[in-house]
């Protein structure tokens, strides 16, 4: 019992960093929902359930312009597809686990717990990841609340660039993984074909992105390994 509570305190300290800056991207969701006229029940619920704030942030955009819901839920799957590149990179970590262990895991799993689960200098632990995913989820909601309450409030609250959090989040999360040339491939080349897809507003340019990368740090790896 000692141990499980170690390792839930541990992976709730170990997320603290990326919780205090995701706050801010929470504010700005609840900010955004109340503003758009979604309503303060309606956009707490959203991060209740569906956890991923650029697809919350996108679909209560859409949700203001009057897009159909397949519309909306195609854009939302698209967004997070990357999530499947990660249950796949934790598969053999989880599937040993019993059906409540890997539905809750996979419900809490973000970008940010996926960092934290990837650490070469500690084994994978379940306690440790639901302490880390579960914290970053009461962190989000409650942000999402601030929002609320301040969007409420405050008028133009989501001009004030809050929206900066979510760069910063990920330069965060990105910047420690890049330890090889590989890596630094796969994220120059990810970056680049991002920022075309965005200028020729190309909706699938995410997935793009994504399969660019991975092509090109996949084939820097194995001609460095031939070498």
């Amino acid at each position: 019992m000692r141990s499980i509570k170690k390792e839930l305190i541990r992976g709730t300290i170990d997320m603290i960093p990326l919780i205090v800056a995701v706050i801010p991207w929470g504010v700005l969701v609840g900010a955004y929902g109340v503003e758009s006229g979604l309503g303060a029940f309606k956009t707490q619920m959203l991060s209740l359930t569906v956890f991923a704030g650029t697809s919350q942030l996108v679909a209560i955009g859409m949700i203001q312009a009057g897009a159909g819901f397949i519309s909306i839920l195609v854009t939302t799957l698209l967004i997070t597809s990357r999530h499947v590149l990660y249950s796949l990179a934790l598969r053999d970590k989880i599937k040993v686990l019993p059906l409540h262990w890997r539905t809750a895991l996979g419900f809490l799993l973000t970008d940010e717990l996926f960092v934290n689960t990837q650490r070469e200098d500690q084994p994978f632990n379940r306690w440790y990841a639901l302490g880390a995913g579960l914290s970053f989820y009461i962190a989000w909601n409650l942000s999402t609340l601030i929002g609320i309450i301040a969007g409420s409030a405050i008028p133009d609250l989501t001009q004030i660039g809050l929206d900066f959090a979510v760069v910063a989040t990920f330069i965060a999360i990105l910047v420690p993984m890049v330890k090889s040339s590989s890596i630094l491939t796969c994220v120059i080349v990810s970056t680049a074909v991002s920022v075309f897809c965005a200028t020729q507003n190309m909706q699938s340019g995410l997935l793009l992105a994504i399969a660019a990368g991975m092509l090109a740090g996949y084939t820097t790896y194995t001609a460095r390994r031939l070498k």
